[in-house]
């Protein structure tokens, strides 16, 4: 029995990210890598070539990625987020919290793990911080297990992305 396949959950935004970006691979990227390999196969023996192997390299990257945005989007799930309860935290809202034990404010945007970017402040619903912002109020207290510990965040306020 074939177990069925994690939807990939995105916000509208990043749905259309991903759209642009695979429409670049296809378009721009593959001609542009197609052409490096051209001129390189121009310059003669392709043994001892390194910018014939770097475009072979690039060209590689380019079409497993083209494989992975293409995996995501066949199995994708985009949440409405007009339909979610306005009262409480939900995926796609940009919550602001403060971290309790740092008392630093923090802001993060609650996004599926497809989407997810802790670099950027975009968190999965499914990590532990994530998990726990989704269904708070403003003015509630998170409780956070992590391996690192437990962790507080009070809810200071949150809106959705549009």
């Amino acid at each position: 029995m074939k177990m069925a396949e994690k939807k990939n959950i995105l916000t509208y935004e990043g749905l259309k990210k991903l759209e642009e970006e695979l429409q670049d691979l296809r378009v721009n990227k593959r001609k542009e890598v197609a052409q490096k390999i051209k001129e390189a196969r121009e310059q003669g023996d392709l043994s001892e070539n390194a910018e014939y192997d770097a475009a072979k390299d690039e060209q590689r990257d380019i079409e497993a990625r083209i494989e992975e945005i293409e995996k995501i989007l066949k199995n994708v799930e985009v949440v409405d987020e007009d339909s979610l309860d306005s009262e409480t935290v939900n995926f796609g809202c940009t919550v602001r919290v403060l971290d309790m034990e740092y008392n630093e404010e923090v802001e993060y945007k609650v996004v599926g793990s497809t989407e997810a970017d802790i670099l950027n402040g975009k968190i999965s619903n499914e990590s532990p911080l994530g998990a726990a912002l989704v269904g708070a109020k403003v003015g509630h207290i998170v409780t956070v297990e992590a391996p690192e510990g437990t962790f507080n965040y009070k809810i200071l306020d949150f809106k959705r992305a549009n």
